[in-house]
C-alpha cells in the first residue's frame, strides 16, 4: 500500500562525497548592561551556571565576564574599531538575507523559510548559526556542492512514518518539509516520524521545535554533522557536535525548548571567536596535538572535548545512529563540514512529533506543563544565584530583547555580509551603531 522507500536509499555504506540547553541558573539580568556583555563575548546561552556537565561554570563566566566589559569599553571610546557592534533590525535581515539567497538561485519561496530559519537564531541570542552562516553557505552554492534549486521530496512509508530527501538543498528546507509532514501525521495518528535524507546544515536545531510547538506539538529533533569530536579514549575526529533538541508547549508558562550539542561547546562558537579575534575557554578544544587552547584557529585544528566525558560520546553516536544510520545518509566520519566547499554534506535528520493530549486533556497537560515550570524556576537557589531558568527561557528573553534593539554584529561580519550582497548586486545590509547604553 505504502511506497517502499528502501530501494530508492543511494547510499551503500559511506559515501565519497546538551551549549547549549540543560536547565540553568543565573546572574540576574538587572540592565541591559549584562545582557550586551553575554551578547558580545558568545555566553548568551550561559549567563551564569549550568549544572551538572559543567563544574567551574562561574569561574568561567567571570573569566569571559571581565575582558568582555573591557573590549566593549574599548569599542565605546574608539568608533573607529574594526570590531565595533552594529545593530540590525530583524525585518531588515530577514530581507536581506532573502535578496542574497534568490541573487545566488534559490527559489524566493524556498529563500523565505531558510532567511527565517537564520534571523530566528540570532534572535534566540544563537549568533553562531544566524546570519554569519551565509557567506560559507554561499560559497558552497558557487562551489557547486548545494543545490539552490533543490526543494526536498517527501516518500510515504507508513501512516505514520514518512522520509524526505533533501536532494543536497539547504537543510532548512528539508528539516521544514519533514517538521510539517511530522505535524500532520501527529495530528492524525497522535504520532509522526521522519528520517531525512541526503540533507546540509539546518542551522539552529530550535526553529524546528517551534515549528512544532507552533503547532502544539510535542517533538524530537536529531541530526548528525561533520567529524569534530572523538569518540570516548580516542584523540581523532570522528563524530559530530551534532545538537540534540526537543520541546512540548505549555499554557500560561514558558514552553520547554531543549537544544544543545554533546561537547563542552557548540563548533559554531569557536568560529565565532575566529571571526572575532577572540580566545575561547581551555575547556572547549584540544589542538592538533592534543594540548588544551584559548587559540580559536588551534581548537578547529584539534578537537572538540565532549561534554560528561563518555556520556557526550556517546550521545554524539546516537545522533549519528538515528540520523545517519537509519536515514541512509553520511555518518561514521563521513558527514561534510559546512564550511569544507569541497564536496556535498549529505546530512541525515530524524524528526517526531507528538500530540500532547494522546493520555490527558490538552488543558491538563498544559497545566501539568505550567506546575513543571514553577517548580523549576522556583527552586531554592544556589548561593550567588538571582534566578533559574526554565530549558529555552533564556533563548526567549534574547528575543524579546533583539526585536526591540536589534540583532548585534559587529563591523567584520557586516562587511563580510556585504561582499556577499556585492556579489550578486543586491543591497548592503542596513545596519547602524548600537547606541552607547546598548553597547555597555
Amino acid at each position: 500500500m505504502y511506497e517502499d522507500c528502501r530501494r530508492k536509499s543511494s547510499s551503500r555504506g559511506p559515501p565519497s562525497h546538551f551549549p547549549h540547553r540543560v536547565v540553568r541558573a543565573g546572574i540576574n539580568q538587572r540592565s541591559g548592561i549584562l545582557a550586551d556583555i553575554i551578547h558580545s563575548s558568545d555566553t548568551h546561552w550561559f549567563p551564569g551556571l549550568i549544572y551538572n556537565w559543567r563544574r567551574g561554570a562561574l569561574q568561567r563566566f567571570a573569566a569571559q565576564l571581565i575582558p568582555g566589559i573591557f573590549s566593549l569599553a574599548c569599542t565605546e571610546m574608539t568608533s573607529s574599531d574594526p570590531q565595533q557592534m552594529l545593530r540590525v533590525d530583524a525585518s531588515d535581515a530577514r530581507v536581506f538575507v532573502e535578496n542574497v539567497l534568490v541573487g545566488n538561485g534559490v527559489p524566493r519561496e524556498n529563500a523565505v523559510i531558510v532567511a527565517a530559519c537564520l534571523v530566528e537564531a540570532d534572535l534566540r541570542g544563537v549568533d553562531t548559526h544566524g546570519l554569519n552562516r551565509i557567506p560559507s553557505y554561499m560559497a558552497r552554492i558557487r562551489e557547486g556542492v548545494l543545490d539552490p534549486t533543490a526543494s526536498p521530496t517527501l516518500c510515504q512509508v507508513t501512516p505514520a512514518v514518512a522520509q524526505i530527501d533533501g536532494h543536497n538543498g539547504f537543510g532548512f528546507l528539508a528539516a521544514h518539509a519533514g517538521m510539517a509532514a511530522a505535524i500532520r501525521m501527529a495530528r492524525d495518528l497522535g504520532i509522526g516520524m521522519v528520517s531525512v535524507k541526503h540533507s546540509n546544515h539546518f542551522g539552529m536545531s530550535a526553529w524546528v521545535v517551534q515549528q512544532a510547538l507552533d503547532a502544539g506539538m510535542m517533538s524530537l529533533v536529531f541530526t548528525n554533522s561533520s567529524p569534530a569530536l572523538p569518540v570516548w579514549g580516542g584523540k581523532s575526529k570522528l563524530m559530530g557536535v551534532s545538537p540534540i533538541a526537543c520541546g512540548a508547549p505549555a499554557g500560561k508558562g514558558r514552553p520547554f525548548i531543549m537544544d544543545m550539542a554533546p561537547s563542552v561547546a557548540a563548533r559554531g562558537k569557536v568560529y565565532k571567536a575566529l571571526r572575532r579575534g577572540e580566545k575561547i575557554p581551555k575547556d572547549w578544544a584540544l589542538d592538533k596535538d592534543g594540548k588544551t587552547t584559548d587559540d580559536p584557529a588551534k581548537a578547529l585544528e584539534g578537537v572538540m572535548l565532549p561534554m560528561g566525558g563518555p556520556k557526550g560520546s556517546a550521545l554524539a553516536v546516537m545522533m549519528d545512529v538515528f540520523s545517519g544510520v537509519l536515514s541512509g545518509s553520511a555518518f561514521a566520519g563521513h558527514v561534510t563540514n559546512p564550511y569544507d566547499p569541497s564536496k556535498p554534506a549529505d546530512v541525515g535528520h530524524f524528526l517526531v512529533a507528538i500530540k500532547p493530549d494522546l493520555f490527558m486533556s490538552i488543558d491538563e497537560f498544559k497545566e501539568r506543563m505550567d506546575y513543571l515550570y514553577s517548580r523549576v524556576v522556583q527552586s531554592d537557589r544556589m548561593d550567588g544565584v538571582d534566578r533559574i531558568y526554565f530549558p529555552g527561557e533564556i533563548e526567549q528573553l534574547n528575543k524579546e530583547q533583539r526585536l526591540h534593539h536589534g540583532i548585534p554584529l559587529v563591523q567584520a561580519e557586516v562587511d563580510a555580509l556585504d561582499r556577499e550582497a556585492q556579489r550578486v548586486g543586491c543591497v548592503h545590509i542596513k545596519a547602524a551603531p548600537a547606541p552607547a547604553r546598548s553597547r555597555l
